[in-house]
């Protein structure tokens, strides 16, 4: 049989997440290799939609679409820097691909298999049976849609990774060293952009790409980080994103103390007038 799958990758993710699981591209990838060999399918193709702009997906796209997983990149309202708004963006997108494939390719796949735990997506599963195709969710164990569920396959597709018994990063360890790193960085550089931090704090801390991209967003919840588009005429596009501390947090003061807390203050300062606030 064939089989097409589309991916909410962000939902799927953010389900796992919700566990403390973080879900990598290279065990998604196998998930979905080893879950078609489990059915019996032959799988011609897999769509996933996210937002890769979002720090947790920072550098993921790649290693998708290495694989031959065709990426939709949906932009819509990124966690940690204000952008435009678009509601359910990703929804659209996969049941728009979806009905053209439906449409335009009707006997490409007899089953499409949709990695989701939403509910919005009842009504793309009844056009889906109403063109006679089959039709599975596989979500994330009790974060799926009561909607969702007389068409949920049966086996946790998830159980595995959910159980695994290995060593977790905790970016708390990394806190205090990582934040005399940025400061380091902010002292002697015009401005801190948030690849090239990522990529110094890889290095000095000993961390994988995966893990600084914990450490990041560990420190933009705990309200240590903030994140902000900066003007940059040098640039191809004329800005990027930067990181700055937040000096009003207590923590951070006990951790540089109040002279250099002081000196990173006034170099805020005079970057500020370049800063795009919205």
């Amino acid at each position: 049989m064939k089989a097409i799958a589309f991916v909410d990758y962000e939902n799927i993710w953010e389900g796992l997440h919700e566990y403390g699981y973080r879900l990598m591209p290279e065990e998604f990838i196998q998930l979905l290799e080893d879950y078609a060999d489990h059915i019996g399918v032959d799988l011609k193709a897999v769509y996933l939609y996210a937002n890769f702009d979002k720090e947790e997906f920072w550098r993921t796209q790649t290693a998708f679409e290495k694989k031959n997983i065709f990426t939709r990149h949906v932009y819509g309202k990124n966690n940690y820097v204000n952008t435009e708004i678009r509601a359910n963006a990703a929804d659209t997108e996969l049941m728009l691909e979806v009905q053209e494939i439906l449409v335009t390719r009707p006997k490409s796949a007899e089953l499409f298999l949709l990695f989701t735990s939403d509910g919005d997506f009842l009504p793309i599963i009844r056009r889906i049976r109403a063109w006679g195709k089959e039709v599975r969710i596989i979500g994330v164990k009790d974060k799926i849609n009561h909607l969702l569920i007389p068409y949920c396959e049966s086996l946790d597709v998830f159980f595995n990774l959910l159980n695994k018994d290995s060593a977790k990063y905790m970016p708390v360890d990394d806190f205090p060293i990582g934040i005399e790193l940025i400061a380091e960085m902010q002292m002697r550089l015009p401005y801190v952009a948030s690849t090239r931090a990522r990529s110094y704090l890889s290095t000095k801390l000993g961390r994988t790409a995966s893990e600084v991209k914990d450490f990041i967003q560990y420190l933009l919840t705990e309200n240590c980080l903030i994140e902000k588009e900066f003007r940059d005429p040098n640039l191809v596009i004329k800005k990027t994103k930067i990181y700055l501390l937040n000096l009003v947090n207590p923590l951070i003061t006990e951790i540089l103390g109040s002279n250099l807390t002081e000196q990173l203050a006034a170099r805020y300062a005079r970057l500020s007038s370049e800063i795009v606030e919205k």
